[in-house]
């Protein structure tokens, strides 16, 4: 294992984020283009709107090579969402991901922020599971069709 670095988005990262966004989540859970669509919003907005003084992204790198993203941004005075979070497979196992949820909490927790709260999918096991054992609980949750598949939508929060 090289030398691990977390350092903020840079030219190219947006493109590399909804490929890789687009690939994996169709890969693994038979999504369609439309996710990648939704990815491609929310890097649109943080790009074009995000205040550097409450809203921070991380893309983790190996040896030049990107391995993950976690970014935080304002929901609101108090809140912080988690959004982008997404560790590429060969990434995976080696405790990046904890570290990157960590970083990002630390992070808005410095920042004044009381709470965090994401949304995602059950079918994101480990990524729930993740969450759960760093202490966010699960607050709501729904059946929906999206990105052409069933999946059960969850709200998740913890405070900082």
């Amino acid at each position: 294992m090289g030398k691990m670095i977390l350092r903020n988005l840079e030219i190219g990262d947006a493109g590399w984020l909804i490929e890789q966004h687009g690939m994996l989540y169709a890969r693994d859970e038979g999504f369609d283009r439309t996710f990648e669509a939704l990815v491609a919003e929310v890097l649109a907005d943080f790009i074009r709107h995000h205040d550097p003084a409450c809203e921070r992204a991380f893309i983790a790198e190996e040896n030049g090579t990107r391995l993950g993203s976690i970014f935080c941004v304002r929901n609101d005075e108090q809140t912080a969402r988690l959004r982008l979070f997404l560790l590429m497979p060969e990434a995976r196992g080696r405790g990046l991901g904890r570290y990157l949820l960590d970083t990002c909490m630390g992070w808005a927790r410095d920042r004044g922020y009381r709470r965090m709260r994401l949304s995602t999918h059950e079918s994101h096991r480990a990524a729930c599971a993740l969450y759960a054992r760093a202490g966010w609980r699960c607050v709501a949750s729904k059946p929906v069709r999206s990105f052409g598949v069933d999946l059960v939508e969850q709200d998740w929060e913890i405070d900082l």
